[in-house]
């Protein structure tokens, strides 16, 4: 254990803070009563003729309609892709694109309190992770990638690259602005153009994005955005005006698309589910720890498919650690999404919520002790209580499929070796986390570990020049650096 861990115990933080109330203005942002289709640089009714309501997780509460797109609607978005690449948009000079994508980034800056607002209130995360990293890191993203524009035959020296053409991306519903910023800015850098299909319980972001297109004067067809269920989303994966298909969500949604895509040869990328380890060993900072544990699986109530949702302990601190841990989750608070002492939000969705509660119900028939801090939920909405489980067998469900919540498995180790061993014990790879004050050990760990990313002494940190992306049924391609904008280029030889 570190010097820093045998000095004598400081007194600990008292439970029982006052807090007042302190609640974003939810009149900043104002939602139309109906989102139609953005195609072609036209807000334009579906021709479906169908709309569906998108509420508020945390109160149930309607925040607007919106339209579900069909395969027509689909064909209409992907004609105007086609179109405004070939009237101008990848052939125009690589500093005027980056210009467009430098003028998206500075008016998400501007309109950063209003997004992180509706973000919050669609998908029910706290204001302070809309705030504070969905919204900082999204215009990150574009400012990243308008600096790549007019750079990509240095970045790619001798080969060449040259745009795809038409992209297709689908993505999930629990970074909604963050993840369109992950596909969109890319595809755009690259000379590509784009038919966005958000998530179905998160559309209004994305869709107040078009306005932000809008105001950046983007092209055009550029950026088209077809809203509805999965069955939108398949349409677009059947579209054959694609050129290219990138997915983030579901493991079993994406072996869909491979094999529909299968054998069409277009480009794919896939970043799907995780069930990462976050592993700690005896000589860690122990308190650094344990706030790493907290945020590496209740940060975004652990809608997060690389959180730290497997805790993987040295025997010799796991008791003090686990003590640590609970006395920290009574600390957290749970509730109202818009309140900026909130720590966490709402849970998505009723099917979501569901879902967690089957799977933590099946932790509980397996023997795994259960531990949830003292907390009043809100009686309407979706909401359920940070828990630990610990005695876990390495067998159970809740130690080996994704559950997508506040919900933490506790295993222990006696050696390094054991622990990658456990940690590599999963069908996905897509990120771990390793306490040590020793940094050979983390190398060690590190070359050992099947995951795309590997944190040490850290979770959950993200930067749009680092790329992202998993092994095995995590998914494979990468998002981000230099290694994300390969996966929309050709290459001329």
């Amino acid at each position: 254990m570190s010097e820093i861990e045998h000095r004598g115990p400081a007194a600990p933080a008292p439970l029982e803070w006052e807090y007042a109330p302190a609640p974003e203005a939810r009149d900043i942002v104002a939602f139309r009563e109906r989102y139609g289709l953005y195609i072609g640089g036209d807000v334009v009714d579906p021709r479906s003729g169908e709309w569906f309501t998108t509420s508020s997780p945390a109160d149930e509460s309607p925040l607007a309609e919106v339209a579900q797109a069909s395969g027509e609607d689909v064909g209409l978005a992907v004609g105007a892709a086609r179109a405004a690449y070939e009237d101008g948009w990848s052939s125009l000079r690589p500093a005027e694109r980056a210009k467009y994508l430098f003028r998206i980034a500075r008016i998400l800056q501007e309109r950063s309190r209003e997004l992180a607002v509706a973000e919050s209130l669609d998908g029910g995360k706290p204001i302070k992770e809309s705030r504070d990293v969905d919204l900082p890191l999204a215009a990150a993203h574009f400012f990243y990638h308008a600096g790549w524009a007019d750079k990509l035959e240095y970045a790619f020296p001798n080969r060449n690259p040259r745009p795809l053409g038409v992209a297709g991306q689908i993505i999930p519903w629990n970074f909604p602005l963050l993840m369109l910023a992950w596909k969109v800015a890319p595809a755009l850098a690259c000379g590509n153009t784009v038919v966005l299909k958000p998530a179905e319980t998160t559309p209004l972001t994305a869709l107040m994005f078009a306005d932000v297109c809008h105001q950046a004067e983007l092209p055009a067809g550029v950026v088209n955005i077809v809203t509805g269920d999965g069955s939108t989303g398949a349409e677009l994966v059947r579209n054959e005006g694609l050129d290219k298909v990138a997915f983030t969500g579901s493991t079993d949604v994406g072996k869909a698309i491979q094999r529909e895509l299968a054998g069409r040869g277009i480009p794919l990328t896939l970043e799907l589910g995780g069930k990462a380890a976050n592993i700690v060993f005896d000589d860690c900072a122990l308190d650094q720890a344990v706030e790493g544990i907290v945020n590496g699986i209740y940060f975004n109530q652990g809608h997060v498919c690389c959180a730290g949702s497997r805790l993987l302990v040295q025997e010799s601190i796991a008791e003090p650690l686990i003590a640590k841990l609970k006395r920290r989750l009574q600390t957290l608070r749970v509730g109202d999404p818009l309140d900026k002492n909130t720590d966490v939000g709402a849970i998505n969705s009723r099917a979501q919520l569901e879902k967690i509660r089957e799977l933590v119900a099946s932790g509980e028939a397996d023997g795994a002790e259960i531990y949830q801090p003292p907390c009043v939920l809100p009686e309407r909405g979706y909401w359920f209580a940070p828990t630990v489980f610990t005695n876990v067998a390495q067998s159970s469900r809740i130690a080996t499929e994704e559950i997508f919540g506040p919900v933490l498995s506790v295993l222990t180790f006696r050696t390094p070796d054991e622990a990658v061993e456990k940690a590599n014990n999963t069908p996905y790879g897509l990120s771990a986390g390793v306490w040590t004050e020793k940094g050979s050990r983390i190398l060690w760990m590190a070359s050992r570990l099947r995951a795309g990313v590997v944190w040490a002494n850290t979770f959950n940190r993200f930067d749009p020049a680092s790329p992202f992306g998993g092994y095995k049924e995590s998914g494979f391609g990468r998002e981000g650096g230099r290694h994300g904008l390969e996966a929309y280029l050709r290459f001329d030889k």
